[in-house]
């Protein structure tokens, strides 16, 4: 009752947040969420470390906005059209991948990432350094406008909690129960008798796609792709979202999605505010050091936090009501 409770809570808090915050901004932090989210049913609730998601995010990005853009096509057909390149890309990696375990399966994905990146630098129709520009909104099912942010953004906070919901389904189910046995011990579970082989790369496949759509609706809010996006760092950056949140936690992914993106965007808002209050300087600075705050952060996290901070948190309250 309490988690439904503290869902409801953040349902409410997203709902309200667009009124005042800028809804792009939440938009793009609700995307990396999303696309945390899917990586986290991998390897929080699998045990399988991939270091090429970025394949899927940045991949399905293009291809929706190849299909919005250059095919004209409905802005629903663009964003299956992602999520299914998302999948499709997920069940070739993860066809080569799953045939070896620890760093042989991550170091296989990340090649295999790069693979792509590559492919999308030469490709013409991904614009290559430039990017994909001029990616249209158009209108959901021929009536629902989306060139207004506000609309837009309840439209993509609807995807997300769809995505959210079909994680926390998965999680629960008999399925999710094998996944996590697969985690905890691989040996035992071929020993009763699951096709392991099959489970992983059903699990790699799901989460490709969630992470295939969250890639197709980030390129639908921004109206752009570039090569950022199918870069190995972008593998890193969902990599750092999800350790610092809370691995193998629900609610994990997107705390920390939410710290790392903000970190990213308003870092020197935070840093001039923090020179005019302590009048140091050196904090208006901050901005320019993005990269090493994060990895200040992951630091600290690592070695103070090692099941993230929803983890930390939840391990607190645990302990708090046994007594």
């Amino acid at each position: 009752m309490n988690k439904k409770i503290g869902y409801g809570l953040l349902l409410a808090a997203a709902l309200a947040a667009p009124f005042g915050i800028y809804p792009v901004f939440l938009m793009k932090i609700i995307c990396f969420a999303l696309f945390a989210c899917a990586f986290n049913l991998l390897i929080g609730f699998t045990g399988l470390l991939s270091f090429g998601h970025a394949a899927f995010f940045g991949g399905a990005g293009y291809i929706a906005g190849y299909v919005l853009t250059k095919l004209g096509l409905p802005t629903e057909v663009g964003l299956l059209a992602g999520t299914a390149a998302g999948a499709l890309i997920g069940l070739v990696m993860g066809s080569l991948a799953i045939r070896r375990q620890g760093i042989y399966f991550t170091m296989i994905t990340l090649a295999l990432a790069q693979m792509l990146y590559f492919v999308c630098l030469q490709m013409p129709f991904t614009g290559g350094e430039d990017g994909l520009q001029g990616v249209p909104r158009g209108h959901l099912f021929g009536f629902i406008d989306l060139g207004n942010d506000l609309t837009l953004y309840y439209v993509v906070l609807a995807i997300a909690v769809a995505g959210f919901a079909l994680i926390m389904r998965t999680v629960n189910s008999p399925f999710g129960q094998v996944l996590k046995a697969i985690k905890e011990n691989e040996p035992r579970a071929i020993s009763l008798g699951y096709d392991v082989s099959r489970y992983k790369l059903l699990a790699f496949v799901l989460s490709a796609a969630l992470s295939g759509l969250a890639g197709s609706t980030k390129t639908l809010v921004l109206g752009f792709e570039t090569l950022t996006d199918v870069h190995w760092t972008m593998s890193g950056l969902v990599v750092l979202m999800t350790l610092v949140g809370g691995l193998g936690t629900i609610i994990g992914p997107i705390v920390g999605a939410l710290i790392i993106i903000v970190l990213e965007n308003k870092l020197g808002d935070i840093g001039n505010w923090l020179a005019s209050v302590t009048h140091i300087e050196w904090f208006s600075g901050l901005g320019e050091s993005v990269t090493i705050v994060t990895g200040f952060i992951f630091i600290v996290c690592v070695l103070a936090f090692r099941r993230g901070i929803v983890g930390e948190i939840s391990a607190l309250l645990k302990r708090s009501g046994a007594r």
